[in-house]
């Protein structure tokens, strides 16, 4: 195996610098005389160099060449692309008013930003996705009642998952009793789950109020943030939402089997709050994190919502300025079908062809791959809402976050919604359109979707 030409060439001059005088020394010796001693002495020149370089390159893969050449014992990276999810890769965009500003709210003043690469869910959250995280707690709670615990070897207490726990046998449930609806709570009759025992509990680190630490004494844990957050949907949105002083709206049904209900499996979850939708993240990243530690892979990032100014540039699918994901300025192609599900007349609600909700994958995905974009459910963002926060934000990876310690400042507990929902007229479904909603509120009209951060070269995914 012989060395490449140009290293040998570039350890002749830098480190043998006699050698290389020598070598041309011999090789003018051997074409002025053409003797084969001369040409002899050039060949050994040469071999010398090239077993000491050969000896260099071997002694730099070990680190033992005294020459910086940074960690040699860095483990290989390749992240995986989380299921369900689609690349987007950084950009800018103009955010803001794409057309006229119809009510002057100035809620939307155009600005130019960059983003780096982020992973999206392809569509929002569906019952069934969420189920799982409700599963996980409902488990994660009895397994801890049954003692079914064990050490890791650092001494921290974890489930034993493997477990068996069986929710259609008596004697179990007699024995997690305490998670059953007991007394006169049993109004339905048969063994119910107490949902307001689905409490998932978490802690995160707040890097923004370390970063902005003077007191350099204070200790890491005065930045963690723990959380106590019920998991289960409020079913009860569908009715609670449409009632008035004055009357109405007969919507049971949809309250009794839109999240339990098989046939709904694949429609988006609502009646989730902002703080359930940040528990969901959390968990979600706990079980991905959590295979990739026991199969000895590198880590990721965490999933989170995404900000509003993310989820406007994922919903105008690489175009700068979209009224609609779609591209168009209208809510019909042309051949008069309907694109998104909102309302598109007074009272007409099944003009698209749903009354409610519709499937997470129905109509035609936008260019970046995203369904509903644009109706079906708002979607969280996890952006503080503020008239003007547009002004104020920075113009690479805006965001704009406050979590007041009074819980009665409601201002500062508006969360930013983005994209309409199923009970909204067009111009609330429009890619600029700003709204909000309290974040500990849950309704029959929101739901999310997650992102994760790309790590890579530029933060651009490219």
């Amino acid at each position: 195996m012989y060395p490449n030409y140009t290293m040998l060439k570039l350890l002749r001059l830098k480190w043998f610098p006699a050698a290389e005088k020598a070598h041309r020394n011999h090789d003018t010796a051997r074409y002025a005389s053409g003797s084969k001693s001369g040409i002899r002495a050039g060949k050994f020149a040469w071999t010398v160099v090239s077993f000491v370089a050969i000896s260099l390159l071997t002694a730099c893969g070990s680190g033992d060449s005294g020459e910086l050449t940074g960690s040699l014992e860095r483990p290989k990276w390749s992240q995986a692309v989380p299921y369900g999810t689609v690349l987007l890769k950084g950009g800018s965009l103009q955010v803001g008013q794409a057309e006229q500003d119809a009510f002057s709210s100035n809620y939307q003043t155009p600005k130019t930003i960059s983003l780096k690469a982020f992973y999206m869910d392809d569509t929002e959250i569906s019952n069934n996705e969420y189920r799982q995280f409700v599963h996980w707690v409902r488990d994660s709670i009895a397994h801890t009642i049954m003692g079914n615990m064990e050490e890791d070897e650092n001494g921290n207490e974890l489930i034993n998952w493997e477990a068996p726990l069986d929710w259609t046998d008596p004697d179990f449930i007699e024995e997690v009793s305490e998670m059953i609806f007991q007394g006169g709570d049993m109004v339905f009759g048969g063994h119910e789950l107490d949902t307001r025992r689905l409490n998932y509990v978490y802690q995160t680190f707040d890097f923004r109020a370390a970063a902005v630490n003077k007191d350099r004494t204070r200790s890491r844990k005065d930045f963690v943030r723990k959380y106590n957050i019920n998991v289960y949907p409020d079913t009860l949105v569908w009715i609670r939402d449409f009632v008035k002083e004055d009357g109405g709206s007969y919507n049971e049904p949809q309250a009794l089997t839109y999240f339990s209900h098989p046939s709904f499996d694949e429609y988006p979850v609502v009646g989730v709050s902002w703080d359930q939708a940040n528990a969901f993240c959390n968990w979600r990243s706990k079980i991905f994190n959590g295979f990739r530690y026991k199969n000895e892979l590198y880590q990721q990032l965490e999933f989170r919502l995404p900000t509003e100014f993310e989820w406007e540039y994922a919903a105008k699918g690489g175009r700068n300025i979209a009224t609609y994901p779609w591209g168009g300025p209208y809510t019909r192609n042309d051949r008069g079908c309907v694109l998104a599900n909102f309302k598109p007349g007074r009272g007409n609600y099944t003009m698209d062809g749903n009354l409610y909700t519709g499937p997470v994958y129905q109509y035609n995905p936008n260019d970046f791959g995203l369904f509903n974009m644009s109706g079906n459910v708002a979607e969280w963002t996890n952006t503080t809402f503020d008239e003007s926060a547009q002004w104020f934000t920075h113009d690479l990876n805006p965001d704009f976050r406050y979590a007041p310690e009074n819980p009665n400042d409601v201002v500062m507990q508006r969360k930013v919604v983005r994209g309409g929902s199923w009970n909204d007229v067009g111009h609330l479904i429009k890619t600029s359109t700003r709204s909000y909603e309290y974040g500990d509120s849950a309704k029959s009209t929101i739901g999310f979707r997650c992102v994760m951060d790309v790590i890579g070269t530029g933060q651009t995914g490219r």
